[in-house]
């Protein structure tokens, strides 16, 4: 017997947090009775389960790191018909991404269809980290990269520690390339940690996600994530 919020995350259709969430609004029926309450634990393979009227299935866990350009909702649809991560991979199973990157951020970003995978790995207590270059305005001083490195107070908060460093500069234009690597995912977190250092973000581009990288991508383009590598983010978040 398993918690039925497991049992929906596993089967693809979403992540077990918003499983939780059509449990507790009424949108889950086991065996044709309404359940509202998490933690109910049911049996996968003979209990019959319908979420929001679909009858559960259980596919194949699928597993890809996806280049997205920028200008790309990282969604499985868009109100307003503008293009989606799940648009640039070919698959039948329903997948959705692990966290989000900014529509106008660009770089690498996991999808799957096994919700408990995903949960794990977004989990702000697993501390995953993640690489992202940024084009700045300005060139930062050393004492203005310790305060990122420190930790910068946001409107949600102070950051935890990053580590920074400036790639090159441009004295001309104007204009640094800095590498920072967080392993937080607020919301527009690293364009506005650069904001509170008077440094704004002009292109932002994640490169690495714990020890996978970009490397024989171009934009648009996506990859399945290797047994191997499937079993070594596992591992990063478990210890």
């Amino acid at each position: 017997m398993e918690r039925l919020q497991k049992v929906i995350a596993q089967s693809g259709i979403t992540s077990r947090r918003k499983a939780e969430q059509l449990i507790v609004d009424g949108k889950v029926l086991v065996n044709g009775k309404k359940i509202t309450e998490l933690g109910t634990k049911v049996d996968p393979n003979h209990d019959k389960i319908i979420v929001e009227g679909v009858p559960l299935e259980k596919e194949e866990p699928v597993y890809y790191l996806l280049y997205k350009p920028t200008g790309v909702i990282s969604s499985v649809n868009d109100e307003h018909n503008r293009k989606v991560v799940t648009d640039f991979i070919e698959t039948d199973k329903r997948i959705f991404p692990v966290g989000r990157l900014d529509y106008d951020t660009s770089g690498l970003i996991l999808l799957t269809n096994d919700g408990d995978f995903a949960n794990l790995l977004m989990h702000p207590k697993h501390k995953v980290v993640k690489t992202y270059i940024a084009k700045v305005e300005g060139i930062p001083l050393r004492e203005s990269l310790k305060k990122l490195e420190r930790g910068v107070m946001l409107e949600d908060g102070k950051t935890a520690p990053a580590q920074v460093k400036v790639k090159r500069s441009d004295k001309k234009k104007g204009t640094s390339i800095v590498e920072i690597s967080i392993h937080e995912g607020r919301n527009r977190q690293v364009r506005r940690m650069f904001d509170a250092i008077g440094h704004p973000v002009v292109k932002l581009k994640r490169e690495q996600y714990g020890f996978l990288h970009l490397k024989g991508l171009n934009a648009g383009e996506y990859r399945e994530l290797k047994p191997h590598e499937i079993k070594q983010l596992r591992e990063l978040v478990v210890t």
